[in-house]
């Protein structure tokens, strides 16, 4: 009787053994089989992660039942790109959702910040007065750029510390937005070695425009 029992005892432990190892394998290949369902979710998401700085408009692909899309497959130029937001004065954002700011040029700030400090201290004018002339400077530009096309030509160096594309802004009709900004007394000359090109220029249509008392040059 006792040997009888001790029998059992082991049919059971090694029934328990092989129900362990067999759940063991239903539970890895229940695991295989999830991860070939994700795995085109998690290259769809590696690859966007690694084409994040391509800003397209992206495509659509298929990968059995499912369906992703990637922000690449369109390419932008900077020959003629839209503008889709303006930040301020002497700021945009593109289409691609790379932010230029334009070369050369410096427009009053629109809001509080640092800058509005360091300003205030440099011209002597206090922050209401800065700020509403900054605003005037941002409706300027987005009434010629705002929602519209322009081309893009780049100096010495393409980039600022920022991450910012540093260029100067063509106007559909072949100005240049820098220096109407200049012209119109919106914006003073603030140029950065070795980004001058048109520092000659520049210079000269803000004398005109202080001359003129534009913008922020009126008394």
């Amino acid at each position: 009787m006792p040997r009888e029992r001790i029998t059992r005892r082991q049919k059971n432990v090694s029934r328990l053994v092989r129900e362990r190892k067999q759940g063991r394998k239903d539970k890895l290949k229940a695991f295989k089989k999830k991860g070939k369902q994700l795995f085109p979710i998690i290259l769809a998401l590696i690859l966007a992660s690694l084409s994040f700085a391509a800003n397209g408009q992206g495509k659509t692909y298929s990968l059995g039942k499912f369906r992703f899309t990637l922000p690449f497959g369109k390419k932008y130029s900077y020959d003629d790109i839209l503008v889709t937001r303006v930040i301020d004065g002497d700021t945009v954002e593109l289409a691609n959702r790379k932010r230029v700011r334009f070369i050369g040029i410096d427009t009053p700030e629109s809001r509080y910040n640092s800058k509005l400090k360091r300003d205030a201290k440099r011209s002597k004018k206090d922050y209401n007065t800065i700020i509403a002339m900054g605003k005037k400077a941002t409706v300027f530009t987005r009434s010629l750029v705002g929602g519209k096309r322009v081309r893009l030509e780049f100096d010495i160096e393409k980039k600022d510390r920022y991450g910012r594309l540093l260029a100067y802004v063509y106007l559909p009709d072949g100005r240049m937005l820098n220096a109407e900004l200049l012209k119109e007394g919106y914006a003073q000359v603030y140029t950065f070695p070795p980004n001058v090109k048109y520092i000659a220029k520049f210079l000269k249509l803000q004398k005109e425009a202080r001359e003129q008392n534009k913008g922020l040059w009126k008394e």
